[in-house]
């Protein structure tokens, strides 16, 4: 497995999303319970940017029409969303966080 660095730790808050791209990839970084998870930066209900919705205990909420996403998982929570999206591998290394596209576990579409 191959990681890319995509920001510094400080760049995402507790209970924060931000949006990069790796690869040409939408990925969303979040922090949340002192964690951080990657998941793709794509709602599957309605193509519109995850990082932009709000983070709590693992999961981030859809701006648009308020799915909610377990960051572990990829899987949703809250309707309306029914098809999950997919998460992907993180490190921490030092101040670094690090992301890996190719993923064994990726979250069926």
């Amino acid at each position: 497995m191959t990681y890319t660095r995509v920001c510094a730790v400080a760049d995402v808050e507790e209970e924060g999303a931000l949006a990069v791209e790796l690869d040409g990839q939408p990925v969303a970084v979040v922090r949340s319970n002192g964690e951080f998870f990657a998941i793709r930066d794509e709602c599957s209900h309605a193509i519109v940017p995850l990082s932009e919705g709000d983070v709590e205990d693992c999961a981030i909420e859809c701006w648009l029409h308020g799915s909610r996403f377990d960051l572990r998982s990829g899987k949703p929570t809250g309707l309306p969303a029914t098809k999950p999206v997919p998460v992907y591998p993180v490190r921490v290394d030092g101040d670094d966080v690090l992301v890996s596209l190719t993923n064994d576990q990726e979250s069926p579409q």
